[in-house]
């Protein structure tokens, strides 16, 4: 550990206040709910973190501008997936994604969405098959898109008994469900309505779904707005999760899950999911998102953490390679006030083996491409690499780990508002002996040594893979 090595990194360690407290860490879940069997769709954890643009950031900033009705139409996305495809895509950037905010519609007597506003999905994957893009879709198996008389694929089950019917015990029984009108997993059908929900993407093509507020579908609490729904039930949860892991392994899909609570240690998310958030949402990005808000603080639900490197270090035992991916939201780049910060977010999301997710639009991204197609780190991706943090009480500063050929990569940042001298001996990351320094943004080689020496600015890193 750090602190006990006489090493030179006094000033990395100022800050001694752990990211969670050992009673909030355990996260304790009363038992309210025996499981029972569940489907066991076996080893999901095949996928590398994915690499995509999402639409995000231009539908937030119309609704924070006030703008109703949002849509983007095809002339937007064509103009947009050729951006992608000129400037991203040779970098690894291979899909866009939609998220919420625009109109979600089932048409045609189809069970399940076929419309993204004004677009159909089938023109869209098609658009973006043209330049070698593939599509990702924010949806939810559990939301129901379609006239209740629908049937429901292979069955002669309404779609329209999946929702909840007053006799199923609850969370919130006596408030009305926010925004959402949810299926419920334990009724007859659900299981192939979820089957159904996913051969309806792989039919189009699509293999990455983005599942959001699933905290309001499990206990009907939001930690910012209190309850906003009359929860399903950790049984229900987790039975609904089971189904979705059975069918996305089944059809080739990605999951990725958005809001959930993570109860019991994430052990329900982290074996049904490909994918889970572990930071509040993104909203105007920068370095307050990424580390100041609520720094060194945790809680019992979502969101868990407010800041994208305490939401890192907070669930980075749960992560790895052949494990589930954290995913710290998107990034807008172009609202970070320097370089330093720039570097420092790629880094963290990659040094942690999440996705990066740009959400800056060919009209705000300015020069901060550059940030973004970072080669040398971007290996990381590529590679499957999943660091871990050093366990001191650096507050999560110091990331390492292996890429498959044997070389170490290590990541120091500074978090504070000063720059920082820092002297890490190769040996606190279990490397022996001299080993070639690589720095990977300044795309320079510094010799041989036994120990990362740097003086760090504010709001910066130092990335560097280390080689025989």
């Amino acid at each position: 550990m750090l602190s006990a090595l006489a090493l030179g990194v006094a000033s990395l360690l100022a800050v001694t206040t752990t990211a969670c407290d050992d009673d909030n860490y355990k996260m304790k879940y009363p038992p309210r709910y025996e499981l029972g069997d569940l489907p066991d769709p076996g080893d999901i954890h095949t996928f590398k973190a994915p690499l995509y643009w999402s639409v995000y950031e231009y539908c937030y900033d119309l609704e924070q501008a006030g703008v109703k009705n949002i849509d983007i139409t095809m002339s937007q996305w064509t103009e947009i997936m050729d951006w992608v495809e000129s400037d991203l895509k040779p970098f690894g950037y291979n899909m866009v994604c939609t998220d919420g905010f625009v109109s979600m519609r089932a048409e045609g007597g189809s069970a399940y969405m076929t419309h993204y506003g004004s677009v159909a999905l089938k023109d869209l994957v098609a658009e973006a098959k043209k330049r070698g893009l593939e599509v990702g879709i924010y949806d939810n198996p559990m939301w129901i898109h379609c006239p209740d008389n629908t049937k429901i694929p292979g069955t002669d089950i309404n779609v329209g008994t999946l929702r909840y019917n007053g006799s199923e015990k609850v969370e919130n029984p006596k408030v009305e469900d926010l925004w959402f009108s949810w299926g419920v997993a334990t009724h007859k059908g659900a299981e192939e309505w979820i089957d159904g929900f996913f051969k309806h993407y792989s039919d189009l093509g699509i293999k990455y779904i983005r599942m959001d507020f699933l905290c309001w579908y499990e206990d009907g609490n939001d930690r910012g707005m209190g309850k906003v729904g009359r929860g399903y039930g950790r049984e229900n949860y987790a039975r609904y999760l089971a189904y979705i892991a059975q069918s996305a392994k089944k059809y080739g899909v990605f999951t990725s899950l958005v809001m959930p609570n993570l109860y019991n240690d994430a052990e329900v998310e982290a074996k049904y999911g490909n994918m889970f958030r572990i930071v509040r949402d993104t909203r105007d990005g920068g370095w307050w998102f990424t580390s100041q808000d609520d720094r060194g603080k945790s809680y019992g639900n979502w969101p868990n953490c407010n800041n994208q490197f305490d939401g890192f270090e907070y669930w980075n035992h749960v992560s790895g390679k052949g494990k589930v991916i954290l995913d710290g939201d998107f990034i807008r780049l172009h609202n970070y006030a320097n370089d330093n910060e720039k570097k420092s977010v790629i880094s963290l999301q990659l040094l942690a083996g999440g996705p990066v997710t740009v959400a800056d639009q060919k009209s705000t991204i300015g020069d901060n491409a550059k940030f973004y197609c970072n080669a040398e780190l971007l290996a990381l991706n590529a590679d499957r690499f999943a660091g871990k943090v050093l366990e001191d009480k650096s507050n999560g500063t110091v990331w390492y780990g292996s890429m498959s050929n044997g070389d170490v990569v290590v990541g120091i940042f500074n978090r504070d508002d000063n720059s920082k001298s820092v002297e890490l001996p190769l040996s606190a990351v279990g490397v022996d002996g001299e080993m070639n320094v690589r720095d990977l943004w300044s795309h320079s080689d510094e010799g041989k040594a036994t120990a990362i020496k740097a003086t760090i600015p504010a709001h910066g890193c130092k990335v560097v893979r280390l080689s025989k």
